[in-house]
């Protein structure tokens, strides 16, 4: 496959470079919750204002309606310009629960809640996994009773980013106490304003609280806010599980190509002086070179996987090679570092991404779901005994 850019595609990417040059913030984004959560909707917003809500959602919800070849083309011009990283507190909202509303929600969901996230207004967190129920999805337990026009939640949801300052939630639950695994399960809009909602913050290795514990205690929740049908959140959920393994992970493959590029810059700066450092050792070159090839190979593999408009199972090949690359990466930047790994700011602050890394492997489906997925779906092979 020969990757060769168009002339309009030249003429959109100055376009982007110019207006992030001219709007990236210059102040670096803070550690304490709550100041992350006014600088990333301030970010938004400023995209939004300067006409760059989406690249590639609708244009009547606010964005532009480009193909996802542009899409690539403003990641990558982020990565460039250094702009805030992918992974903020819309993260949820942009890549999970906009793409699903886009793909199964009904015309009201679409027109009311897109343009909120777009505007930075409002963000959004996922209540799928629980305890006993994580990379297991189709175990979940919290039920949801209908009682009138709406449904009434009980239980409880771990593992919720951005819980604690969501206004939304996408929240799968079971609605047929009598049904199993992935039959009468129901995917809704929740907002987490409503009463009988708890929210309890689990603190990280590296000191944040993006991650939560979610109660629900009799909370109702209208059944217009049903995304697809009551019994049909199976269904929903897998576009959802897509999106993460597929698309979303485009501004992720391109943030790591830049930092294996920024250690190879590090590394070769280091060594050129007359007192070389042990990293100088040709043992950290090979590991650096295999590391660039491969992220060349994972961008690749994006490209191809955009050129035939496919994501699903292809999207968990791209999401296994990208979780395991990003912590073979961390690794290599903390034998680097050396006794230096112990600041965890060092080097542009490697070892707190070393931390982060440890959940790749885990988070959106383990690197062994992944396998299975890549096994049964792409490969043909059968299917483990669990999945009989």
């Amino acid at each position: 496959m020969k990757i060769a850019e168009t002339v309009d595609e030249a003429d959109f990417r100055q376009q982007v470079r110019a207006w992030l040059v001219a709007n990236v913030p210059r102040e670096p984004r803070p550690e304490e919750a709550d100041a992350q959560r006014d600088f990333d909707v301030a970010w938004r917003r400023r995209q939004f204002d300067g006409g760059w809500g989406h690249i590639a959602w609708p244009g009547p919800y606010g964005g532009r309606g480009l193909p996802l070849a542009s899409q690539i083309i403003w990641f990558e011009e982020c990565a460039r310009a250094k702009a805030p990283g992918h992974i903020d507190m819309f993260f949820v909202a942009l890549q999970h629960a906009g793409p699903t509303l886009i793909a199964c929600g009904n015309e009201r969901q679409k027109s009311f809640h897109l343009p909120l996230i777009l505007r930075g207004e409002a963000i959004w967190c996922q209540g799928f996994s629980e305890p006993g129920a994580g990379s297991d999805l189709a175990a979940i337990r919290t039920r949801g009773e209908v009682d009138g026009d709406s449904l009434v939640i009980n239980g409880q949801k771990i593992w919720t980013s951005f819980g604690r300052s969501a206004r939304y939630q996408e929240l799968l639950i079971r609605t047929d106490p009598a049904s199993s695994r992935h039959q009468g399960l129901t995917f809704v809009i929740c907002d987490m304003s409503t009463p009988g909602i708890e929210v309890r913050p689990i603190r990280n290795l590296v000191g944040g609280d993006d991650f939560c514990e979610v109660f629900y205690d009799d909370v109702r929740v209208p059944l217009e806010n049903v995304v697809g049908d009551l019994g049909k959140g199976w269904e929903v959920a897998m576009s959802t599980l897509g999106f993460e393994r597929g698309a979303a992970s485009i501004p992720q493959v391109i943030e790591l190509t830049r930092g294996v590029e920024e250690l190879l810059e590090y590394v070769a700066s280091s060594t050129s002086g007359h007192h070389a450092p042990p990293f100088a050792a040709s043992e950290i070159g090979a590991k650096l070179a295999a590391a660039r090839a491969d992220a060349a190979a994972l961008k690749a593999m994006v490209h191809l996987m955009i050129a035939r408009n496919a994501a699903g199972s292809e999207g968990s090949m791209v999401r296994l090679f990208l979780s395991e690359l990003a912590q073979r990466v961390s690794n290599i930047a903390m034998d680097i570092l050396g006794p230096d790994s112990l600041d965890r700011d060092a080097l542009g602050g490697w070892p707190r991404h070393y931390l982060l890394a440890l959940k790749h492997t885990i988070a959106g489906g383990t690197s062994e779901i992944q396998r299975n997925i890549i096994g049964e779906r792409i490969l043909g092979l059968p299917r483990g005994a669990k999945g009989r």
